[in-house]
């Protein structure tokens, strides 16, 4: 297969990719494996700085949501100024731009949580109204539900700047993807998986993704080689659920799907942003129709919703009255 790929391949591929540690990482790993495969290609990065990057200060919710992350990177792909770009799922929006296509979703890191702080041991362990830096609406009701007496910081930036305002006393603890922590090998004193059955991570976390044009067929037989199945079919259900609440950034949602006996189970969550309900159901399905099982978990966590009071299609979950 990798004589075909060599035959028929372009001899010098540019990947785009955001500047910050996390995302050099994941572009230099993608690099790796292309090389692994065709050695005499030569992958060159293309530095694009998003809107993302650039307003650090604000909740993503309040300036344009995920895909201030990736816009200025599709722009670079449309424009036929890089080949690639490799992105976490959990920053993709659940719609990509016409021409665009995720050729390849490799194989998944870690997908929990992490609790991190340089005092505490755990959420147990915090002082009552201790501060909590997220600017995620699903750690933030998920750290609530189990402490509502948590203040919530909203804190964004790349990993390190977040540790160092943990270091420097602005917040008591923060909550981290443990799948970035561990591929830029950064830890703090105190620094624990959060379970998933407590903590459901966001939709795609701990995967990467490769996006190109989809009229590049020249890239499809190496994307292919590059793909993982089974977390594909994961990342789509997940997806899948979250789409068809119509809810992205703007509400305390996740989902984490898993192969168990040649079935595809699907865990999904949905909350008010104070944490003062949930609802998290389950559900098992065919793995050949991963988006089938992320909709109709979707549509039966709709249907509880309304018993609630929660209007996730409306992007805005009210705290139930009462």
């Amino acid at each position: 297969m990798q004589t075909a790929i060599l035959n028929d391949f372009p001899k010098m591929l540019t990947l785009a990719t955001r500047g910050s540690p996390l995302a050099l990482w994941q572009a230099r790993f993608l690099k790796n494996k292309i090389i692994a495969l065709c050695p005499d290609i030569a992958v060159n990065f293309l530095i694009v700085k998003t809107k993302g990057d650039r307003f650090q200060e604000l909740p993503l919710a309040e300036i344009g949501g995920k895909g201030l992350f990736v816009k200025e990177i599709e722009q670079a792909l449309l424009d036929c100024r890089a080949d690639l770009a490799i992105h976490s799922m959990k920053d993709m929006p659940m719609h990509l731009p016409p021409g665009l296509k995720i050729g390849a979703v490799l194989e998944r890191g870690p997908v929990e949580d992490m609790f991190l702080s340089f005092r505490y041991t755990d959420f147990s362990q915090l002082p009552e109204k201790a501060k909590l830096g997220t600017s995620s609406l699903r750690r933030q009701a998920q750290a609530l539900a189990r402490r509502p007496d948590l203040h919530i910081v909203p804190l964004r930036g790349n990993v390190a700047t977040r540790i160092s305002k943990l270091a420097a006393g602005q917040v008591d603890a923060i909550v981290l993807a443990r799948a970035g922590l561990s591929r830029l090998n950064i830890s703090t004193p105190h620094c624990i998986a959060l379970p998933c059955s407590i903590h459901i991570p966001a939709a795609g976390q701990g995967a990467l993704g490769v996006e190109y044009l989809a009229a590049r067929r020249d890239l499809d037989l190496l994307l292919h080689c590059l793909d993982h199945p089974e977390t594909r079919s994961c990342v789509a259900a997940e997806r899948a659920f979250v789409r068809e609440l119509n809810a992205g950034c703007h509400a305390p949602v996740g989902a984490l799907a898993r192969f168990e006996n040649n079935t595809l189970h699907l865990r999904g969550f949905a909350a008010a942003a104070n944490g003062s309900c949930r609802i998290s159901l389950s559900a098992g399905g065919d793995p050949s129709e991963p988006t089938r099982l992320g909709r109709a978990l979707a549509l039966k966590t709709l249907k509880k919703a309304v018993e609630f009071g929660l209007n996730y299609p409306d992007n805005a979950p009210p705290a139930p009255k009462g």
